[in-house]
């Protein structure tokens, strides 16, 4: 399986970055194998509006089954649901803490959007 973590820069030791649609890049993990690849989001960093969109429709073009990240916004939440890609929230620290959380079970599994549009 793999897994998009928000992330502040292109590594396994950066911070995971909370917001999910104006994240610097992901990280994509295979679970399985713990091989990873980043993947710039730079251009929804400002974006006006439609961030959570355009980086849900990104990373499901990606080909991921999961994210992990601090927080997702309504559209962000509905553009990765309809793709069928679960979100685990309340991520923190780097982008392998965040990882280890994942796999002991300490994410929580979002149900809806845990923050509001423009969220910044």
């Amino acid at each position: 399986m793999k897994i998009a973590v928000s992330a502040q820069n292109g590594s396994m030791d950066a911070q995971v970055d909370p917001r999910f649609g104006r994240a610097k890049c992901f990280i994509v993990i295979d679970a399985e194998t713990g091989g990873f690849s980043a993947h710039d989001n730079a251009i929804n960093l400002n974006a006006t509006q439609g961030a959570g969109i355009q980086a849900a429709k990104n990373v499901a073009d990606l080909g991921v089954r999961g994210v992990i990240t601090g927080h997702v916004g309504p559209k962000a939440y509905a553009t990765l649901s309809a793709a069928g890609i679960e979100m685990y929230t309340g991520a923190s620290g780097t982008v392998r803490d965040a990882l280890e959380a994942f796999r002991a079970g300490k994410l929580s599994k979002a149900e809806k959007a845990n923050v509001d549009g423009h969220w910044i």
